[in-house]
């Protein structure tokens, strides 16, 4: 029975973590955009995003840590990818991010005039008060937090299945609709921070006396799929709120204003409220799961010469600043390292997840060198240096315009760079 209340609580605390305000305003877009293919494109999405999550949590449980399964790429890539990884999640981009997007989609409509600097000193205040203490992180998230937030969303999902806002316009191409949908999902890059959030869940089930390790991988497989669960089911309401105004909106609405509308057509005044719960709640778990996660990551870096509180002071000190730049400039900071990092981390975490068929670590390195090459080809294109060839690759309407060049720099790397077999994986399965 304990057992399962642990379960529970984690994947409570892991969906929180994952369902940040980005999570809030994509399905609903997608629904709008589907109409009656909604389920359509919701699968896609799915498959594109929890799909991706499960899978890099499995592996990383499996492995022991993320450094053993991007390590496998060499060991200096490996840390020098999880390094610069964990900065963006932690004090660079993500975190600052959920100030911000609390401020622009909470604070202002409902406060207008509050300053914005005020505003993210108590936010990091907050988030420094419950993230000081990093066993209780996961209880705190957990317990207290996501059923609020899931309470918050059941309300406005049930409202809108009772009494929907409009007909579902009837859509036809069930192909393009999984295709924007798995384009939507691969575009949220949630499982980049997998590596960490999956190192803390085991720490918490560590700290609760699950200390078998093979135990501990399998109970953090199924708090995930708890997880994977709830955000299963938030994922379908919300695309199905989308798909109900389809007749009302199209693709030239912002998906932030269409969260907006749609909380006002159900709820009225009361959805402006509603909506600033729910995204305050979203994006402030949020914010607590990543800073707990990435001092974690520092401390342990350090060799715990640098204590955990020093560190979750310095990052909600720095993302308080850096929250100030506003939700877009954070954006358009963010875009081209996540298109860089997140190809390479899906491959190395999809290939461990596979790690009986790609024994050899060179089949690793080359598959990561390719897909960090046509990464950062495609990212020099975006900024006007024409790189032609990067539009041509099969999959780029996708998003996925490095997973040729991954399958061929994995064969040439299996074939042509010598290596021993990876001895870890063995012993690990």
């Amino acid at each position: 029975m304990k057992k399962n209340i642990d379960i529970i609580i984690i994947g409570f605390a892991l969906f929180s973590m994952f369902f940040g305000a980005g999570n809030l305003i994509f399905p609903p877009y997608i629904g709008m955009t589907s109409g009656s293919g909604w389920l359509t494109s919701f699968l896609g999405f799915v498959l594109a995003d929890i799909g991706i999550i499960l899978l890099s949590i499995n592996a990383v449980a499996k492995a022991g840590s993320y450094q053993a399964v991007v390590g496998r790429a060499g060991k200096k890539f490996g840390i020098s990818l999880e390094f610069i990884m964990m900065l963006c999640l932690g004090p660079i981009l993500v975190v600052p991010r959920t100030a911000a997007t609390t401020y622009e989609m909470s604070i202002a409509p409902l406060f207008g005039s509050f300053n914005p600097a005020l505003f993210s000193v108590l936010f990091f205040g907050l988030t420094f008060l419950l993230t000081v203490k990093p066993t209780k992180v996961m209880d705190i998230i957990g317990k207290f937090l996501t059923p609020v937030l899931l309470v918050a969303l059941a309300f406005l999902i049930g409202k809108g299945i009772i009494s929907p806002i409009g007909e579902l316009k009837s859509f036809t191409g069930s192909e393009e609709l999984f295709s924007t949908g798995l384009t939507q999902g691969y575009q949220t890059m949630d499982a980049l921070g997998v590596g960490g959030v999956t190192a803390l869940i085991m720490t918490s089930f560590l700290t609760k006396g699950y200390k078998d390790k093979k135990e501990n991988a399998i109970l953090t497989v199924k708090a995930s799929l708890v997880a994977g669960l709830g955000l299963i089911l938030v994922y379908g309401g919300l695309t199905y709120l989308g798909a109900t105004v389809s007749t009302i909106y199209d693709v030239s609405i912002s998906q932030t204003t269409l969260l907006i509308n749609i909380t006002s057509h159900l709820l009225g005044s009361a959805g402006t409220i509603l909506l600033g719960i729910v995204v305050a709640f979203a994006c402030l778990t949020t914010s607590i799961g990543l800073t707990s996660v990435t001092a974690k990551y520092f401390e342990d870096v350090s060799n715990k010469k640098v204590k955990y509180e020093y560190l979750v002071t310095l990052i909600c000190v720095f993302s308080a600043i850096v929250s100030n730049l506003g939700v877009d400039k954070i954006i358009s900071i963010a875009a081209p390292i996540l298109t860089v990092l997140y190809p390479v981390s899906i491959v190395l975490v999809l290939m461990s997840s596979f790690g009986n068929l790609f024994t050899k670590n060179s089949t690793f390195k080359g598959a990561a060198y390719a897909t960090l090459l046509i990464s950062l080809l495609t990212v020099i294109d975006s900024l006007g240096i024409s790189v032609s060839f990067v539009h041509i690759l099969p999959f780029n309407n996708f998003g996925f315009n490095w997973l040729l060049p991954a399958i061929i720099g994995g064969i040439l790397g299996h074939l042509f760079l010598k290596d021993e077999v990876n001895m870890f994986y063995n012993k690990a399965s």
